[in-house]
């Protein structure tokens, strides 16, 4: 609809991107609900069979342990995740559309990569999506096993080519869940809490 690169376009894409933010609020916490309600219902489902050796007590607690705020401030969050994605394609074009008046001679390139901002776009869910359900996974985990008493958990990887040298460091190392550490590429974090991390929390269950 518009020539890249033309200063005069950008208050009407910058508007029009705007308005498919809000557009895309209730598909967003309907896609998020769902995303979520999936990755709980694996964790819940793991956590009773683990629960399996452990006493009847234990079992109950982990139960009914209260993710109800976890889960509705996880939603705001994804949420807020997704109906950034047209915003931040309009900021990527006015950032590109300024760089190239700025630099007439390399108008043709600035150009090009404009064109390829919904491809940028369509990657960056792609990543949304890979960390929100780790970061989940990890973060749902880590209040479970709060809840009844757990101290920590063994930082576990996917222990194959792809795994972050900085990761890779931390399999087999027990971790604190009120201390995430400090990794060698200078990142704090638990594990499978950071974007593309498919690392794992393997908690240390206390003894009944």
């Amino acid at each position: 609809m518009f020539n890249p690169g033309d200063p005069q376009a950008l208050p009407t894409i910058t508007n029009m991107l705007d308005r498919y933010s809000e557009a895309l609020g209730d598909w967003a916490v309907r896609t998020a609900t769902k995303m979520l309600t999936e990755v709980d219902s694996r964790d819940r489902q793991s956590w009773m069979e683990l629960a399996a050796d452990m006493s009847k007590e234990l079992r109950e607690e982990i139960r009914t342990a209260p993710t109800g705020k976890l889960f509705q401030a996880l939603l705001d969050e994804q949420v807020t995740l997704i109906k950034s994605l047209p915003t931040d394609a309009a900021k990527r074009v006015h950032e590109l559309t300024i760089k190239g008046m700025e630099d007439s001679t390399r108008a043709k390139e600035i150009a090009k990569e404009i064109g390829r901002t919904g491809e940028v776009s369509a990657s960056r869910a792609n990543l949304i999506a890979r960390t929100e359900v780790a970061r989940t996974a990890s973060t749902l985990t880590q209040a479970r096993a709060e809840h009844i008493g757990s101290d920590g958990y063994i930082w576990r990887t996917s222990k194959d080519s792809d795994v972050r040298h900085s990761h890779k460091q931390m399999e087999g190392k027990f971790i604190r869940w009120d201390s995430p550490p400090t990794l060698s590429d200078g990142t704090t974090t638990h594990a499978g809490q950071i974007y593309n991390c498919r690392c794992y929390p393997e908690p240390v269950i206390p003894e009944v």
